[in-house]
């Protein structure tokens, strides 16, 4: 599914965030500043391969997904650096297909040590915990 953004309909519900999304192994490049539909339902984020490529992103493995409809795709899946709100971490990417909506998923928002507050859908950092077993 691709979701489309209009500036004339209100995102009830729905939150973008920019990003910068750079190549791990090729720090010398120039990252790509891109803007994301964060999905909190998704686990891998999406970016289209157009723009991985030409950040010469490798691609490490490929996995089945199933989407909305029930249809099951493969795709190609690599790792890069998210930089976010001034927070960098490595994630998996989808290498998505052209013209789809960047998603930032789970899994990033997670390593990034951030969450989506329920109410106002703005990006804000976890409160993290540590646990001592006695």
């Amino acid at each position: 599914m691709v979701y489309e953004r209009s500036r004339t309909v209100p995102r009830v519900g729905v939150t973008f965030t920019s990003a910068q999304v750079r190549n791990q192994l090729r720090p010398e490049l120039d990252p790509v500043e891109i803007e994301l539909l964060v999905d909190t339902g998704a686990l891998f984020s999406v970016v289209p391969a157009g723009i991985l490529d030409a950040l010469g992103v490798m691609r490490i493995d490929r996995q089945q997904f199933t989407l909305a409809d029930g249809s099951s795709v493969s795709y190609d899946v690599g790792e890069v650096i998210f930089v976010v709100n001034g927070r960098a971490r490595t994630s998996q990417v989808v290498f998505g297909p052209e013209g789809v909506t960047p998603l930032l998923g789970a899994f990033t928002l997670e390593s990034l040590g951030l969450m989506v507050n329920p109410v106002t859908r703005e990006l804000l950092p976890m409160r993290l915990f540590l646990a001592r077993v006695a």
